[in-house]
């Protein structure tokens, strides 16, 4: 067994090593604080952006996978590099993408790209998704408060928003197991490379002179193969390796050749780290320089031993100066910066004043009024995010000046609004009235002096304004069916005198009825059934103009019942334009007709010309892939139209082949 230090080693030999170990051990210092200086630069640098991040109201960004940080020297060796957002800009235009279209791309990323290498293309759809979406939103919000809305009752929700809710909710839940795996995998590696020192170790208190330096080469072979361990273990893990290395050297004097032969191939390992490190120097892309150097000084530090002592400081000095000139520059354009935002603070407190002086009092009680500050509220929001970063130092002074402004604005919206909302309750109280009052004269006999009442009753109903909009549907349908319910009775009473279209009426009334009855019972009633209906319907007398909402209603009912048959879309679509069309044909209601056969000439002419640009657009695909999503989804489109095409066809055919 050999000790650490051997007493069998000549003093000179043993004094030369010595002062081997001394150099090797400054250099390794040297490298270390080196690394650590950019460490620390690194995290001030992303403490900055941190701190001057624009504040916002709501933050959607997923931000669980991001926090794991990657290996530079794993990524340098193994890894392919990402896309990035330009490249990926390049290969499809997001913004000219729908909602739909949107959350199909985002649903063919997630089945067929790698978790790791689709973040860019996932930020671009959500960012084009959310900003489609927002202008839905607020486009349905305009709608509504149009329609005399109140601001607070305002909800709206469609299946493609749950829809790329799922999927984005997938795509966190699959980074999220990426970065379990790897966190686990960074705890194996651990201890495969603790495993290693133990043999180191072994190594050493058991070297044999004739094989130690292959068995030691194999050791560092293994130890640079194994992948990226826990940071908060790194450093320790890494100066035990390495105190066990230099033991090792200590060893190694006793075969000079082999020392020297590993001194040559570190000290050309080294030259090639130094000048990358220059060629880094002189990148203008500072952010992507910095971020390489990092590795070189992994690579430097990790992965190259030591060189001979004639040639130590000369190439340790090539490759500080390169740090250092990297760090200088990165320090100058730091500054240039923190100028930069000096300016900003100016212009974003102009903005704040504007927000503050937004309202003018005595002109703000009006729904119009507010509906237009929102909007320009609006504007001045995007206008301080868009300014851009502030000092850290006054960061969070504006954006707290910046809330308060804004909070101002929304008291008193919400005081108004809230004022609305009184009224609205108020005009509930009336229109329940109203209805109780409808309700209470339904079944009146006295025709001649209840009509009039009627009809004062809904001239009134229109005078009085909107109610709560969770009230506003069960309180219109009370009124409407105490409307109905009387105005039916008198136009029975009114058509006494003509007996056979009442009697009609009544047939035709029962038979919807039986229908509806029959529908109920079944899942689905077979179209032999519904065209006994539809024979019987037409045998009975056609009815005046004021009785002919019976004939609506049937139709209604026939439509819903096509809808359940297990036929096509085709059929479907045909038997419901027969039944329309045979409507029309039974009333002789020939200028319906006219139109309907115009519009559908003109339904045909518009979607033949959706083929034939369709077509054209197939063009720009001749060098696609097959499988590519954007060829298969104007495939599907054509296809689409094809078959709505052949449809509108068939309706025209239909309409030509009448006789009337």
């Amino acid at each position: 067994m050999l000790d650490d230090k051997p007493n069998s080693v000549e003093s000179e030999n043993s004094t030369e090593k010595q002062t081997d170990v001394v150099a090797d051990n400054q250099e390794n210092q040297k490298t270390e604080e080196i690394v650590e200086k950019s460490s620390e630069i690194e995290q001030s640098v992303n403490s900055d952006v941190e701190e001057n991040a624009e504040p916002i109201a709501t933050k959607n960004e997923e931000t669980k996978g991001d926090e794991v940080e990657s290996d530079p020297v794993e990524d340098a060796v193994k890894s392919t590099p990402v896309k990035d957002k330009e490249e990926v800009e390049k290969k499809v235009n997001y913004e000219k993408l729908d909602l739909e279209q949107l959350v199909t791309t985002l649903q063919k990323l997630l089945k067929t790209g790698k978790i790791t290498e689709i973040k860019s293309e996932v930020d671009l759809i959500k960012k084009n998704f959310n900003k489609k979406f927002g202008q839905l939103l607020a486009d349905k919000k305009e709608a509504f408060l149009a329609d005399g809305g109140n601001e607070i009752d305002f909800y709206y929700s469609t299946p493609i928003k749950s829809t790329y809710n799922d999927l984005l909710f997938e795509y966190k839940t699959k980074r999220e197991a990426y970065y379990a795996n790897k966190a686990s995998e960074q705890k194996e590696n651990l201890a495969k490379r603790l495993a290693l020192i133990e043999e180191l170790k072994e190594l050493i208190d058991n070297a044999e002179p004739s094989t130690m330096y292959g068995q030691f080469k194999e050791l560092q072979t293994k130890w640079r193969s194994i992948g990226r361990i826990p940071s908060a273990q790194y450093n320790d893990t890494w100066r035990t390796y390495d105190h066990h290395v230099e033991r090792f050297y200590d060893l190694l004097h006793l075969s000079n050749d082999l020392r020297d032969l590993d001194f040559k191939h570190n000290l050309e390992e080294k030259t090639k780290l130094a000048e990358r490190a220059e060629e880094l120097a002189e990148m203008t892309d500072l952010n992507a320089a910095f971020k390489e150097l990092q590795v070189l000084h992994r690579l430097w530090k990790e992965e190259v031993g030591p060189v001979g002592r004639e040639h130590r400081e000369e190439i340790w000095e090539r490759f500080s100066n390169a740090t250092k000139k990297i760090h200088e520059k990165r320090h100058e354009h730091q500054k240039e910066l923190e100028s930069k935002y000096e300016e900003n603070v100016d212009k974003k407190r102009e903005v704040i004043d504007k927000i503050s002086n937004l309202i003018e009092d005595g002109n703000n009680n009006s729904h119009k009024y507010w509906q237009q500050k929102i909007k320009e509220l609006e504007t001045l929001r995007q206008q301080f995010f868009k300014i851009g970063k502030v000092p850290r130092n006054v960061n969070d002074k504006i954006w707290k000046e910046f809330k308060e402004s804004t909070r101002k604005f929304n008291r008193q919206k919400n005081a108004y609004y809230k004022n609305v909302k009184n009224e609205q309750h108020n005009n509930l109280q009336k229109k329940n009235a109203l209805v109780e009052k409808a309700e209470s004269l339904k079944d009146s006999e006295d025709f001649d002096t209840t009509t009039d009442i009627m009809k004062q009753i809904q001239a009134e109903w229109k005078t009085i304004g909107h109610v709560p909009r969770k009230y506003s549907d069960k309180i219109w349908k009370r009124f409407k069916d105490a409307c109905n319910h009387y105005f039916d009775r008198l136009h029975g009473k009114q058509d006494e005198a003509n007996k056979d279209q009442i009697e009609a009426f009544n047939k035709k009334k029962e038979l919807l009825d039986n229908l509806k009855s029959q529908a109920d019972k079944n899942d689905s009633l077979s179209l032999e059934v519904i065209n006994a209906y539809i024979e019987d319907w037409s045998k009975l007398e056609r009815l005046p103009h004021n009785m002919q909402h019976i004939d609506v209603k049937f139709n209604r009912t026939l439509n819903s019942l096509y809808s359940k048959l297990d036929l096509d879309e085709k059929e479907i679509a045909m038997l419901k334009f027969k039944n329309m069309v045979n409507n029309y044909v039974e009333t002789q209601n020939h200028r319906k007709l006219d139109n309907e056969q115009q519009f559908v000439r003109k339904k045909i002419d518009e979607v033949t010309r959706e083929i034939q640009q369709l077509e054209n657009n197939m063009g720009f695909f001749a060098n696609a892939d097959s499988d590519s999503p954007l060829l298969k989804g104007v495939q599907d489109n054509i296809e689409n139209y094809n078959q709505q095409l052949e449809i509108w066809k068939t309706k025209l055919d239909y309409l030509t082949s009448l006789d009337y």
